[in-house]
């Protein structure tokens, strides 16, 4: 209201719309300074992701889940999720995702978004548009301060990753494709620090940053090791991981346990961001490879979170898509909980036996 306008307002009308303002804007500062905290201690959060299945007609974009979706995978395993984990993709808008974040946390969950300045969904090549340097030179600025200013009006908490699993060569942000060893990292580190000064900068301090690396590096090169993509504690919040076990039917390598990929990599994490919270942010298993029974494979993976093996771990995350790999249709992969009925007995009764383990709704402080 214009203040020229308050003169004509009786003294009672004029109290009351002082009042409101007050409130309105403590609502809003409130809001801005609420975080996701992790969750009450011994327990673990359980995220959803869902893409459904990829076919010639669909190509997978990582942000297809629907509240259809949640409900009938919550029903199904029988748990609520904390966070629902999708991709923005700048190849289709460059705008904040008011809409998808907004029906997510109608649900009581919190947005969990993938930055993802990329060119298409494509793989192991460079980048056309959004090169690491062109986000340092600022050439998206505008954009990214446009979004940042977005993500501070929705005012509720958003976990959000910007550069995603940079030690692996698939992302057009790895190294490999920005100079190489040396050049590469030290771009990426500089690309990540832009990002999150310049959002910080426009008051979206409602985003809580996730620095998320994959569990092996590749190329395995010691360059390419994950810590030298590390963007300081100052950047990032939460630190998240992905590992997975084998993701085609066909994948002879990788078909080791949770445990076991998590032997080097955990200490490898709690040594670069002590105090940090870890998640699993992405984790799964193809459910017709012929070496990894992807029923025992999750049973295990599930018992060693809730074991308390990991205690720096705090949530986890399943990841449930599928795509074509080729041009028969048995070479498919699958990683969807629900397609596999022992699959989703093992979810539902490991959530049975560790029901006081499951951390349903998001503890949300203030900072």
């Amino acid at each position: 209201m214009p203040i020229w306008q308050a003169e004509r307002l009786p003294y009672n009308c004029l109290v009351k719309t002082i009042l409101a303002l007050f409130v309105g804007c403590a609502a809003t500062l409130h809001a801005q300074t609420a975080r996701v905290a992790p969750p009450q201690s011994g327990k673990l959060y359980h995220g959803f992701y869902w893409d459904g299945v990829g076919t010639e007609k669909h190509d997978p974009t990582e942000h297809d889940v629907t509240p259809e979706d949640v409900a009938r995978y919550e029903q199904a395993v029988g748990k609520k999720t904390a966070w629902i984990y999708f991709s923005d993709n700048w190849f289709e808008s460059r705008e904040f995702p008011g809409a998808m974040c907004a029906w997510i946390r109608d649900l009581g969950k919190i947005p969990y978004v993938r930055l993802m300045l990329r060119s298409d969904v494509d793989q192991k090549h460079a980048e056309k548009i959004f090169s690491l340097q062109k986000i340092i030179a600022g050439e998206f600025d505008v954009d990214l301060r446009e979004w940042a200013r977005a993500a501070k009006n929705f005012g509720s908490p958003i976990l959000i990753e910007w550069g995603t699993e940079p030690n692996g060569k698939w992302f057009s942000w790895n190294g490999c494709w920005n100079g190489g060893a040396g050049a590469g990292p030290r771009r990426y580190v500089a690309a990540y620090r832009h990002i999150v000064d310049l959002m910080r900068a426009e008051g979206a301090d409602n985003l809580q940053w996730v620095w998320h690396v994959n569990w092996f590096d590749e190329p395995e090169r010691k360059w390419n090791a994950f810590e030298n993509y590390f963007p300081g504690e100052n950047y990032c919040d939460w630190v998240a991981l992905s590992s997975y076990g084998p993701i085609t039917p066909m994948t002879r390598d990788g078909t080791e346990s949770l445990r076991f990929k998590l032997r080097e990599t955990y200490p490898r994490l709690t040594k670069i961001a002590p105090g940090k919270p870890i998640i699993i942010a992405e984790f799964g298993c193809d459910l017709h490879n012929r070496r990894v029974n992807v029923a025992r494979w999750a049973k295990s993976a599930l018992e060693d979170l809730f074991s308390n093996r990991w205690p720096a771990i705090v949530g986890f995350c399943w990841w449930n898509e599928g795509w074509q790999n080729d041009n028969r249709k048995k070479h498919d992969t699958d990683m969807i909980v629900l397609h596999d009925v022992d699959l989703t007995r093992v979810f539902r009764e490991e959530f049975v036996q560790h029901a006081g383990k499951v951390q349903e709704t998001p503890v949300i402080s203030q900072r």
